[in-house]
């Protein structure tokens, strides 16, 4: 809770006792964790800190960083150079400015980014969000969420790369855009589909916004996603973007798939 919502439990002659308000705020926090303690969000271990993981699921995190493709993330055994590329994105250059994934998708990144989609863990977003926040590019202008079709947010609920969005504008303080893409039509599960499969099912899908075409003209856009598979989807959002005027969209998510026998 929030030092400025306590204040609206404090009577009004103690609204100036900084000291009085802490107080109540650090004893209802304590409660709280008694009755409801931190867990870690791989394994639901009891921790001293909310987002905090355990000893032995953080060591199972895979943190990724250079050396990689400027590209696409994906590591690199040696140091190529700041802005070597991939064999991938040197046959088909991306139309990003780069990726950036903070961890790799593997058994613990997978369970909190399933958690949080599909088991209600809305608090998970703001893990990821805190470990992602670190890789945003600078000068950055937006923050969009990729969007889901509107059928599949009535069934959900909610858009996990909005609350993510949300969470990392909430932490740096950037502006998010939460309606600046919408998916035109629903498209089928991508799960087992390879990068060409994907970039079909997806081609004309995204749109922007009529009323944030203003808005995005010359800026710096993040685009804001859970898990980076083959990049089809950042692609086609990427280019809505860059046709409705954006200066360049560089992609962040949580964790990126580094082989093509993932789960998704």
């Amino acid at each position: 809770m929030s030092g400025l919502s306590m204040l609206a439990l404090v009577p009004p002659w103690q609204a100036d006792d900084k000291e009085k308000v802490h107080s109540v705020e650090l004893t209802l926090r304590q409660l709280l964790d008694l009755a409801l303690p931190p867990r870690c969000p791989g394994c639901g271990t009891v921790t001293s800190l909310p987002h905090q993981f355990c000893a032995s699921c953080w060591g199972k995190l895979r943190f990724l960083g250079p050396p990689s493709c400027a590209g696409c993330a994906l590591p690199f055994d040696y140091d190529r150079g700041k802005d070597a590329l991939c064999g991938s994105c040197q046959q088909q250059l991306p139309i990003h400015t780069g990726v950036h994934a903070a961890v790799a998708y593997g058994e613990i990144a997978r369970r909190v980014a399933l958690r949080l989609k599909y088991g209600n863990r809305l608090g998970h977003a703001m893990t990821m969000a805190r470990l992602m926040t670190r890789l945003m590019p600078a000068g950055t202008d937006l923050l969009i969420p990729v969007p889901l079709h509107r059928t599949r947010l009535w069934t959900r609920g909610f858009n996990q790369a909005l609350l993510m969005a949300e969470a990392i504008g909430k932490l740096n303080g950037t502006k998010v855009a939460r309606d600046a893409i919408v998916r035109t039509r629903a498209t089928p599960s991508l799960r087992g589909l390879g990068r060409a499969q994907r970039a079909k099912a997806v081609k004309g899908v995204f749109a922007v916004s009529p009323h944030r075409r203003a808005e995005l003209r010359g800026r710096s856009v993040v685009l804001v996603d859970d898990v980076y598979t083959t990049g089809a989807t950042a692609d086609a959002c990427a280019r809505a973007l860059l046709r409705a005027g954006a200066a360049n969209v560089a992609i962040i998510c949580w964790a990126r798939v580094l082989n093509d026998d993932a789960d998704l």
